[in-house]
């Protein structure tokens, strides 16, 4: 077994940001494992899957003592995703052998990440529209067959790629329960990922291409970089400004894996990043001209503008 100290910096440096927000995972740290360090695309997969299923625990747990995990809703996503996650690993192997098993786990790969990169944006715009919600886990009125339907997507997608575990199955659980807390959101799905990402991973060191020198470099790394960056988190607002950085690569990875030229990376590049600052204005100056804010101290309908800072409820304080 030979450690891989490159591999071992950049998995302490996903594992940061995963810590810090909750988000990446599989969808950072497979596709820097293939676009990057050049590991085939099955191998990516198994070894980060392998990784995962020693890291989940340690949240779940966290979450478990803290009581913000609805169980309901866990047994529900388990029993449509363990049996998804395995057959996942299934059909990757249906999908034939050498060069085109792993050209194929790439493109779908790619599309996949695509996918997670809008699912992100997604579940932003919705954290910002819905405001804070108070549900209990107990007044969460369950709906079986569509979350066990989440879950049999969640998993396949999973069991193929990856990733999803924390992006896709996330967003979907905010579609269908939007009166979940955060910290419930977070700690359920966290907690179903343990048994799914086991399932796909026991499929992957059966039929996979899992390597243990890889694996293991990447837990080297990435625990001491998860629990870093939890630590961090609990007391900074640092994740706001790194969550759209984690967006912007993993669509570009993305969009690299389905064999997007680099010249037009660039291009998508300098869209998003005008894209990211033109929004924001467009948000404060519709603040800005709102009536509530013309009756604050400062506003227009004010008899002497300018002597308060007018905060909004749209990213923070403007």
């Amino acid at each position: 077994m030979e450690m891989d100290p490159l591999v071992a910096l950049a998995g302490l440096l996903v594992g940061f940001v995963v810590g810090l927000t909750g988000m990446g995972g599989g969808a950072l740290m497979t596709p820097v494992l293939v676009l990057l360090f050049g590991v085939q695309p099955l191998a990516a997969v198994s070894s980060d899957l392998v990784a995962s299923a020693v890291m989940k625990p340690v949240g779940a747990t966290v979450h478990l003592r803290r009581g913000t995990v609805h169980r309901g809703l866990v047994g529900w996503l388990v029993l449509g995703s363990v049996p998804a996650g395995f057959c996942g690993v299934l059909i990757l192997r249906a999908l034939g052998d050498g060069d085109t098993v792993q050209h194929r786990i790439k493109i779908t790969m790619g599309v996949i990440l695509i996918i997670a990169a809008l699912a992100m944006l997604a579940k932003s715009e919705l954290d910002r529209r819905r405001g804070p919600a108070v549900a209990d886990a107990a007044a969460i009125t369950v709906r079986p067959l569509p979350t066990l339907a989440t879950g049999v997507v969640g998993g396949l997608v999973v069991g193929m790629t990856s990733v999803g575990s924390g992006s896709l199955i996330i967003v979907m659980l905010l579609a269908l329960y939007p009166s979940i807390r955060a910290s419930q959101l977070v700690g359920t799905d966290l907690a179903q990922a343990v048994p799914l990402v086991a399932a796909a991973s026991l499929g992957h060191l059966i039929f996979g291409d899992f390597q243990l020198g890889l694996t293991s470099s990447l837990l080297v790394g990435s625990l001491p970089g998860v629990y870093l960056g939890a630590r961090i988190s609990a007391g900074s607002s640092t994740s706001r400004f790194i969550r759209p950085a984690v967006v912007v690569v993993v669509s570009l990875s993305g969009l690299k894996l389905v064999g997007v030229p680099t010249g037009a990376l660039g291009a998508v590049l300098a869209l998003m990043l005008v894209v990211a600052l033109a929004v924001p204005l467009r948000r404060r100056n519709r603040a800005a001209g709102s009536p509530e804010s013309s009756r604050l101290p400062g506003g227009h309908g004010d008899d002497d503008p300018g002597d308060a800072v007018v905060t909004t409820g749209i990213g923070g304080a403007t």
